[in-house]
């Protein structure tokens, strides 16, 4: 009797949902609202481009005048985040060849041939200065475009 009475306890601490934060921020009163497809649709464009997940989220932040997050998707920024994402392709395979001649530098026991792996190194830092500078230059261009809006 004294083992089940025990079992009974400890598990009855551990079922059940956690009671809510606030007991009155709880959604108890339902409400059922009919609107036009049209105006359904407009719901359900605002669900897809916004951060809510559903319809009924959406109208209970419009009646409660809460913030909703509207995501836009800048067509005139494909080209620059295109040219961004191969600038870092670019620099992730120079540092590569970096890494590796720079391996074999220490590795070698001539002089003549960590000569010649140094000049390999500098020909990748000259390619690595060029993207920077061009990295550089597309950014400044971002920066005057975003902050025109601002």
């Amino acid at each position: 009797m004294l083992r089940s009475r025990i079992f009974q306890t400890t598990t009855s601490k551990q079922m059940g949902r956690k009671k809510a934060p606030h007991p009155g921020d709880n959604l108890t009163e339902v409400i059922m609202l009919r609107v036009s497809s049209a105006t359904y649709q407009k719901l359900e464009n605002i669900r897809r481009n916004s951060d809510c997940q559903t319809v009924p989220e959406i109208v209970r932040r419009i009646i409660e005048k809460q913030k909703i997050t509207w995501y836009h998707k800048d067509a005139a920024m494909d080209a620059p985040m295109e040219i961004l994402t191969a600038i870092q392709k670019e620099l992730k395979a120079i540092g590569i060849n970096i890494n590796q001649v720079t391996r074999r530098l220490n590795s070698m026991a001539t002089d003549q041939g960590r000569w010649y792996q140094v000049k390999q190194a500098t020909q990748y830092y000259g390619q690595v200065d060029a993207r920077v500078g061009l990295l550089l230059s597309l950014i400044s261009q971002l920066a005057k475009k975003w902050l025109q809006k601002s």
